[in-house]
């Protein structure tokens, strides 16, 4: 793939809608400085200068859409609480539209809450409730899919375990996007992956890939380290039928399984690593947008690739733009 020809495949993103379906949270930071040990316990004390919160989880998901030009659309769930206002409220000024957004007083929004002192993060503090939503709220939920989902490019499934994925919201989801003919792809958990049974693109990391292959029967080598069987992400793409999967791999790289096709190995965009954090969501956003814009399933990964290279540069949960990604392009 040419500079050149991703600078075309970038340049239509912004014709794109996209959907995103998931776990909205919002993650907190508490930035200060290590000054001494607690004289109560041994502990250090951080003294606090500052607060920032931005949209995570799939809220994440959402704010890198639109940093790429995207318009976006987010169906998730929130508290009737301050956390899930600032939430709604942050969505709303990045420009994304959150009509989607059902309010369940029943349960917190998540929150997740990081202790920064200089530039590392030494404690996080999480506020959720993981159970499912309820069968009211599921309702809600699929009511807005339905309406929404027929007048989208492409729908992006981002699950963290916390309630809003269920058997019946993916089923719909995936069987939604099969009649309309759109692009689904799906970041889902070990535990959740079956409910995504026939979707077109679904993306893991390594240790999810093999913890979800175990759920599900197939034998895991234990070979240690960072080695990785090809045979079992393959086995299952099959036993789930999907058409591609997604295994990323830190610094290995990414593996891509389509049907029909040998693994392909997209190699590391070796860069300094300040966070991780959050990486994930960049490549399933990126991803997204380069299969509806005319790449193809590997080009799209190679360019989810680069993205997540740009991301990781960056401390705490954060977002890339077409023209970084482009500036990060080495000839």
């Amino acid at each position: 793939m040419t500079k050149e020809q991703t600078a075309d495949i970038l340049s239509r993103f912004p014709d794109k809608r996209v959907v995103v379906f998931g776990d909205l949270m919002l993650d907190e930071y508490h930035w200060g400085r290590a000054t001494r040990i607690s004289p109560e316990s041994p502990v250090m004390v951080v003294d606090i200068d500052r607060e920032t919160s931005v949209p995570g989880g799939a809220a994440n998901v959402v704010n890198n859409l639109v940093a790429l030009g995207a318009q976006v659309l987010v169906i998730g769930v929130v508290g009737d609480d301050v956390a899930g206002r600032v939430l709604t409220d942050a969505l709303k000024a990045e420009g994304a539209d959150t009509s989607g957004i059902v309010i369940d007083s029943t349960r917190p929004t998540t929150r997740k809450t990081r202790i920064v002192a200089h530039s590392q993060q030494v404690l996080r503090v999480d506020r959720e409730q993981s159970d499912p939503v309820s069968d009211d709220i599921q309702r809600k939920l699929l009511d807005r899919m339905q309406s929404e989902f027929r007048g989208a490019d492409a729908i992006v499934i981002s699950d963290y375990n916390k309630g809003v994925l269920t058997n019946t919201t993916a089923s719909v989801a995936v069987k939604t996007a099969r009649e309309a003919g759109l692009m689904l792809t799906a970041n889902p958990k070990p535990k959740t992956v079956h409910y995504l049974h026939g979707a077109p693109f679904v993306q893991l990391n390594q240790i999810e890939t093999e913890t979800a292959a175990a759920l599900l029967g197939i034998s895991v080598p234990r070979n240690g380290g960072d080695a990785f069987s090809e045979e079992v992400g393959e086995k299952l793409r099959n036993i789930l039928e999907l058409n591609n999967l997604l295994v990323t791999r830190g610094s290995k790289g990414l593996l891509l399984f389509s049907k029909d096709i040998a693994p392909q190995h997209i190699p590391p965009h070796v860069v300094e690593v300040y966070d991780v954090a959050g990486a994930g969501d960049t490549v399933i956003s990126t991803l997204t947008l380069g299969l509806i814009s005319g790449a193809n399933a590997y080009e799209s990964a190679v360019m989810a690739n680069r993205a997540a290279a740009c991301v990781v540069r960056k401390v705490g949960v954060a977002t890339v733009t077409t023209n970084e990604i482009m500036n990060d392009w080495i000839v």
